[in-house]
């Protein structure tokens, strides 16, 4: 037997923190999922390459 008994408010705060958890570790795991499949892709567009991607844009007409 425990030497103090949780209050039912203890209990429901539990399983709330639990959700929570749970939800923040599933957005995480889903950020850092899509970092490494975009990582994995080997893409090359680093800062330098939009001012050169958006000037060959202007230079077609696109906006």
């Amino acid at each position: 037997m425990a030497l103090a008994r949780d209050h039912e408010l203890h209990q429901r705060r539990l399983s709330r923190n639990l959700g929570l958890g749970l939800v923040l570790l599933v957005f995480v795991f889903l950020v850092f999922g899509l970092s490494f499949v975009k990582v994995s892709q080997g893409d090359r567009m680093h800062a330098y390459d939009a001012p050169q991607a958006a000037a060959k844009a202007a230079a077609r007409g696109q906006p």
